[in-house]
């Protein structure tokens, strides 16, 4: 897995494109957020932003298809296990990322 930008503890970092390990951590919180928001052709993550805590706070801008964007926030501990910690859905493609 990627390792968390390099910014001071507890700051939101600023906006990156997502990357492949990226895209790997919202695969493995993929079924959780179809729990919330249902089933969807398509789950692609496009930018993200990250805190450094203990352990690091991944927001993710999904595309989910058709247009639809969700911001899934997804926390990462010290064991490199990914939780999902919450979610925004109706969010566009020009939607900033921001601390939910």
């Amino acid at each position: 897995m990627e390792q968390a930008p390099q910014t001071h503890p507890g700051g939101l970092g600023g906006e990156k494109p997502a990357t492949s390990d990226i895209q790997q951590l919202c695969d493995m919180v993929k079924a959780d957020v179809e729990m919330k928001i249902g089933k969807n052709d398509e789950f692609v993550a496009v930018t993200y932003r990250s805190q450094v805590v203990a352990g690091t706070m991944f927001f993710i801008k999904v595309y989910i298809g058709d247009g639809k964007f969700v911001h899934v926030k997804i926390f990462r501990n010290l064991q490199q296990q990914p939780f999902l910690e919450g979610l925004q859905e109706n969010k566009t493609e020009n939607d900033p990322i921001e601390y939910f």
